[in-house]
């Protein structure tokens, strides 16, 4: 084979925006991206975290804003930072446990907010502005929680579920300009959160036939969508669970 043939795997070389990137998954995609040669377009509401991830990143290029996505001047300040954009990894979110009997209006709007709203508008107003290039990518960091039902997690699994009927419209949609629309939907993931809840990391495990993911499954599930590999998948949700749906 010749040393010049293409790699579908690759994304290096594209233009990237990762939500949520001040912490957690979407930092930490973020740096998995920016190793594997991406320019990365971060933001994220809390500008002192924002800046260390962006001074952690490899490579040249990079842009950060700081921006609250469910405030309509901030996503709109966001999409004019972004010229053209090869992928978008929608990595906000918050999630809160809250049994139905026990749940507030102001909680579950914000819910919706945070993890509805914001990544379906601010994804409205790149397409708007043609900001989304032509074969690009577009990810919603979804969850097991939006296929099974979880005791407690009513608001935060109804919206994810809610995103899934959105990225098959919106593929559809985007469909002619081939554009995909797909979603990742990690169970748990471990993390050193974990280490200090023992009885309950044990009981995980057991929930998962292959044992808990790491973030850079998540991550390698990431640039498998946004990468040349993925063009012929849309409209659907990468399940990464080590088994626990089955």
């Amino acid at each position: 084979m010749s040393s010049t043939a293409h790699y579908p795997f690759s994304v290096a070389g594209k233009t990237v925006m990762v939500t949520g990137a001040s912490s957690g998954l979407g930092r930490h995609i973020a740096l998995v991206l920016a190793r594997r040669g991406a320019r990365l377009v971060l933001t994220g509401r809390d500008a002192d975290r924002l800046r260390e991830t962006h001074e952690a990143l490899p490579g040249e290029g990079h842009v950060r804003v700081e921006a609250d996505l469910t405030l309509d001047a901030d996503r709109d300040r966001l999409a004019q930072a972004c010229s053209s954009l090869d992928g978008v990894v929608h990595c906000a979110g918050i999630q809160k446990h809250c049994p139905v009997r026990q749940l507030t209006e102001s909680l579950m709007t914000e819910m919706y907010q945070v993890n509805f709203l914001a990544p379906v508008m601010l994804t409205q107003r790149l397409l708007q502005g043609n900001r989304i290039a032509q074969q690009g990518s577009i990810i919603f960091m979804l969850s097991t929680a939006a296929h099974i039902g979880t005791r407690g997690l009513g608001p935060y699994s109804a919206m994810k579920a809610g995103l899934l009927g959105i990225i098959k419209c919106l593929s559809l949609e985007q469909a002619k300009r081939k554009i995909r629309v797909n979603g990742i939907s990690p169970s748990a993931i471990a993390t050193p959160m974990w280490e200090t809840h023992q009885a309950q990391l044990e009981a995980q495990k057991a929930r998962h036939p292959l044992g808990l993911g790491t973030p850079d499954d998540v991550a390698n599930g990431v640039v498998y969508m946004l990468s040349d590999a993925s063009r012929w998948v849309t409209g659907t949700s990468l399940v990464m669970d080590g088994g626990a749906v089955i």
